[in-house]
């Protein structure tokens, strides 16, 4: 079973790996780690080739479609979609090869979460197939989560009881942790622990993870619950953390298991 999770994060038609609260909503460039010679449907396959689930897809903008659509393609079923994501496109991405689409932005209006819209979203594919994105930033004691590429605060914080009304409506959760994305300096262990004491679903932590130890301490800290996604740090993303061989590894000792 998997508790390391990959990903193809997808910026002007190129695969890349960014910090995350550089990105900005409207214009600008973000601070890019690493760009990519291999397309997205290159890291698909490898991904397909080690047996590799659960992993996303994240369209960072407009001219990212064609690269995703070749993506799911090499690897159909494989695959989670996010961006730009909503009841109007959303089961094209099924269709597509997409295991399950992921959304965050579009379910939030005026900074609150619209379960109305949600719902009608959960209602167009099917709980099942439904990732809810609660990407959050830390403001304070608590963990806030952010919309519209990670610079919008929104009413909503992380907690039990926000989690489980939310579990109804969603299959799993993706959370990156968007203070610590990007900078390879170590997860959010506080934020990993309180989610694998909050929430009832499965759900996939992303930021900070700088090396193997990183994948053990969300096993550890985690208790089950939570799996772990690596970009900036693995070296098949010009990193220098994580050897992809060794974390596909990990996956494989036994007593793994994952959160999904």
């Amino acid at each position: 079973m998997h508790v390391f999770r990959p990903c193809i994060d997808l910026h002007e038609g190129k695969v890349k790996q960014i910090v995350g609260g550089t990105l900005e909503a409207e214009g600008g460039q973000p601070r890019t780690n690493f760009v990519s010679d291999h397309s997205a449907a290159w890291y698909a396959a490898l991904y397909r080739r080690d047996e590799l689930k659960g992993g996303h897809v994240i369209l960072l903008g407009p001219g990212n479609e064609s690269e995703a659509l070749a993506a799911l393609r090499a690897y159909p079923g494989g695959l989670q979609i996010g961006g730009g994501v909503n009841s109007g496109n959303a089961q094209a991405w099924l269709d597509a090869g997409a295991s399950h689409v992921i959304v965050t932005s579009w379910v939030f209006r005026g900074g609150r979460l619209d379960w109305d819209r949600l719902a009608q979203l959960r209602h167009a594919v099917g709980k099942e197939r439904l990732v809810l994105d609660l990407s959050c930033r830390r403001r304070g004691s608590e963990y806030v989560v952010v919309t519209d590429r990670w610079q919008k605060f929104t009413e909503l914080t992380l907690g039990q009881e926000n989690l489980e009304k939310l579990a109804v409506e969603c299959a799993e959760f993706l959370i990156h942790a968007v203070d610590v994305e990007g900078l390879c300096r170590g997860i959010d262990e506080e934020l990993v622990t309180n989610l694998a004491a909050w929430t009832p679903i499965p759900a996939t932590y992303a930021g900070g993870a700088s090396s193997l130890a990183d994948l053990e301490k969300v096993t550890r800290l985690g208790r089950g619950r939570i799996d772990l996604t690596i970009g900036s740090a693995l070296d098949i993303y010009g990193g220098g953390g994580v050897r992809y061989e060794e974390a596909v590894a990990f996956n494989r000792r036994p007593g793994i298991y994952s959160a999904g």
